[in-house]
């Protein structure tokens, strides 16, 4: 639900799209954390926010960080 958010934001287009970790953060909501492999060796960490279930708001990609790769570590940002 939020690669097109990212592709939004970046001005390109994923062929590959596939979360490889995740950790959550519960706060007035649920951040998530995802390590995503976009293709090549090539990898973006994403956190994303999940609103309380009574606000009924989409998952929102919060903000990313690019030119990763699959050894790093995903931390909270």
């Amino acid at each position: 639900k939020v690669k097109p958010q990212l592709e939004e934001k970046e001005g390109k287009t994923f062929d590959v799209f596939t979360a490889v970790e995740f950790k959550t953060q519960v706060v007035a909501g649920t951040n998530y954390f995802i390590k995503v492999h976009v293709g090549n060796d090539e990898f973006m960490h994403l956190r994303v926010f999940r609103s309380l279930p009574q606000e009924n708001k989409p998952l929102s990609l919060h903000s990313y960080q690019s030119s990763k790769t699959k050894h790093d570590e995903l931390s909270y940002f």
